[in-house]
């Protein structure tokens, strides 16, 4: 294999040796938090991962389409610097540059910046997320008054809506993340503690999420810790997700590679085999080779026999081209339309003991739920709300909010989620139920007249769009507490049928002219079965020789 021509070696050696020597224990201990967005969710909707308006961190500070937010970020610093009450942001700059380590560890890239250009972006970026938030924490009268701010401009809602919800979906991006611990610095520098800049911290992490979560909650951010998150977006995944729902909604978990390591193993041990049982399995396949022969010829027989041709003959392309048979099987398509569409193996396609196998999961729409009599009740406990009442047939489902910003919110949310958790994924398994229920812009319209849905975009096609465009999973998993919910609502619609056959029969048959139809129907398709039946057992030589008999008897 032909070198690199700069390949340095010697100098490439001695970066290894002193990685090893000096950073291999205070490495090792950080875990990484800031990950690069997965291929498979990249590739469905880029624009929802890839920051538009302003760069935060290292993944996309060069790009050159981002670099106009530059001198906003430089100006929020130097305001930043003059609130510190004679604390350069250079000394920040010089604590982050003893932080290099653990910076990098964070990053699941690998950074190739120099460390003071790594101290200095993070100083600089840091202080355009602070005053920003700050923005948003004045909004909820929460914060005492700062010094005006050139950036009041882009970011206040009744000048600039457009520009502010633009840095609102970039910063919630999951590889536009700093980590949290470089907030904590400037803030230290502010006041005397540690608890008091926590408090801070948490005040303007919390207005922040408030503003931005698509699930309205009360007092849900008040048991988020902030020295638990690693960065804003884990911040706002436990606004969303707490962690005592996360224990009550995953307490069980079915995952996929699990399921298929196991099955490997178990076939590893079936295959250790004795001589003895080698033996008795070469036995026993040439007793069941040698009896299964006589089954095989009564089966050619069958095949062969008069019936089966007289089945070929049957002219089924004629008899479905018939306008009369399209009439009859149209009710007939559309009892059983509710079932062809959504199937799976399992009764009500759920089964506790298999992983889900699809995108989307089985589970009836609104619409289908909403004929059969559900009623549908919303509720402001979060994720953790949803649940079924087969006794009331009431499907309660959590309020959320969507707008302009609620895709990338959910989009990142469920990056996240796949990158950072080894069990089950709440908040996909919550976007593909939602995408389950909501299949057209009917459903998403009952969904906004319960209340279930806050619609703040443009119509009731766009909010479909949204949950159908969400179909793509990292890997299966299950989450107890809703698929008992899907469980509960597949069974009680599966056992409809008694219902939907009884309309079935009231509508087309007995009460509707179509009845006439039916029969007519009926009545050819006989004939021209009769028809084939003549032609394969020779009708006419039966009628001929029954006439020649006087009293009908041999």
């Amino acid at each position: 294999m032909q070198q690199r021509p700069h390949f340095d070696e010697s100098l490439w050696v001695k970066r290894i040796q002193q990685s090893i020597d000096n950073d291999l224990d205070e490495d090792s201990k950080i875990p990484v938090t800031i990950f690069a967005v997965p291929k498979i969710l990249m590739a469905t909707d880029p624009d929802s991962y890839i920051p538009q308006q302003v760069a935060i961190g290292p993944y996309h500070h060069l790009r050159a389409e981002l670099y106009d937010m530059e001198r906003y970020k430089v100006a929020a610093a130097k305001r930043n610097q003059e609130e510190l009450d004679n604390v350069k942001l250079r000394h920040l700059a010089d604590h982050l540059m003893k932080m290099e380590l653990r910076i990098k560890a964070s990053y699941h890239r690998p950074l190739g910046i120099r460390v003071e250009t790594l101290a200095w972006m993070m100083a600089v970026d840091v202080s355009f997320l602070f005053e920003f938030m700050q923005v948003c924490a004045v909004k909820e009268g929460k914060l005492i008054t700062r010094n005006p701010s050139r950036m009041d401009y882009l970011i206040n809602l009744e000048r600039r809506k457009t520009a502010h919800n633009a840095i609102l979906r970039d910063i919630v991006m999951l590889e536009n993340q700093i980590p949290l611990f470089v907030m904590r610095k400037l803030l230290e520098l502010q006041f005397s503690s540690l608890e008091m800049a926590d408090e801070r911290l948490h005040t303007m992490l919390a207005a922040f999420c408030k503003d931005l979560s698509p699930f309205q909650m009360a007092e849900s951010c008040q048991r988020v810790v902030v020295s638990d998150c690693a960065h804003l977006l884990e911040f706002l995944y436990n606004y969303v997700v707490p962690s005592t729902d996360r224990e009550k909604l995953a307490s069980i978990e079915i995952d996929v590679a699990e399921k298929d390591g196991k099955g490997a193993e178990d076939g590893d041990e079936e295959m250790v085999e004795t001589t003895h049982v080698k033996q008795l399995r070469v036995v026993v396949w040439r007793v069941i080779y040698t009896s299964v022969r006589k089954p095989a010829h009564f089966v050619k027989r069958v095949i062969l026999s008069k019936p089966m041709i007289l089945a070929v003959k049957l002219p089924w392309k004629v008899i479905s081209k018939i306008p009369l048979m399209k009439t009859l099987t149209q009710p007939i398509e559309s009892m059983f339309s509710d079932y062809g569409d959504k199937k799976d193996d399992g009764e009500g396609g759920y089964d506790d003991d298999k992983p889900p196998r699809q995108e989307e999961i089985v589970i009836p729409s609104v619409t289908q739920l909403l004929d059969a009599g559900v009623n549908f009740v919303p509720t402001e406990k979060g994720i953790s709300g949803f649940s079924f009442d087969s006794k009331t047939l009431t499907l309660t489902i959590p309020v959320v909010k969507l707008d302009l910003n609620s895709e990338v919110v959910l989009r990142n949310l469920v990056a996240y989620e796949a990158c950072v958790k080894s069990g089950p994924m709440v908040m996909a398994r919550y976007t593909e139920l939602m995408n389950g229920i909501v299949d057209t812009e009917a459903d998403a319209a009952v969904l906004c007249r319960k209340g279930i849905i806050v619609n703040h975009l443009k119509s009731e096609r766009e909010v479909a769009d949204l949950w159908n465009g969400m179909s793509k999973s990292i890997r299966l998993t299950r989450v107890q507490s809703l698929d008992c919910v899907i469980a509960d609502v597949n069974k009680f619609f599966s056992d409809r049928w008694k219902v939907k056959l009884t309309k079935f029969m009231r509508e087309y048959v007995f009460g509707s002219w179509k009845v006439l139809t039916f029969l007519a129907a009926v009545v050819m398709v006989a004939l021209m079965c009769l028809q084939a039946f003549c032609q394969v057992y020779s009708c006419h030589r039966i009628l001929r020789i029954k006439a020649l008999e006087p009293d009908g008897t041999e």
